[in-house]
């Protein structure tokens, strides 16, 4: 049912096309990495006209093992010549923060979206937690980096 529906009400989270906008025209690269499998992954982010835009878009079925692991995001380093301790990895539950930091990335728990359950955001060990799309660029300025994803 996802598949034959793929995007019909799926939309950007408020702030996020204004985001990615800053990022294009600052001219900094950026990712989508997730751990939705690419069926469903390539077909959604084509829909949402960001896969002509992100340097990589790396699928859960991309890499030997999904996050929390740290394989996807290194891959995503791989595939765009990043080096890991120059990315930042922003997400909205604590096994994005858990493979962010087992990349050697700088982290920032995106206070906003899905949010995983259980664990309080404050606890998930992030660099700096971002309340909304519009304070991201704030966070990010904080850190030193070459890449978002």
């Amino acid at each position: 049912h996802y598949e034959a529906n793929i995007c019909e009400a799926t939309r950007l989270f408020d702030g996020m096309a204004a985001l990615l906008s800053a990022f294009d025209a600052d001219g900094q690269r950026w990712g989508i990495v997730t751990n939705k499998h690419a069926r469903f992954t390539d077909p959604l982010v084509t829909a949402l006209g960001l896969a002509h835009r992100a340097a990589c878009v790396v699928s859960g079925d991309s890499a030997a093992r999904p996050k929390p692991f740290p394989d996807s995001l290194l891959f995503a380093c791989e595939r765009t010549g990043s080096r890991s301790e120059r990315c930042v990895y922003v997400g909205d539950d604590a096994r994005d923060i858990e493979a962010g930091r087992a990349a050697a990335m700088g982290t920032i728990a995106a206070a906003w979206g899905y949010l995983g359950e259980g664990v309080a955001i404050e606890d998930w060990g992030a660099d700096r937690i971002a309340a909304s799309p519009q304070t991201l660029m704030d966070e990010l300025a904080s850190l030193p980096l070459q890449s978002i994803a």
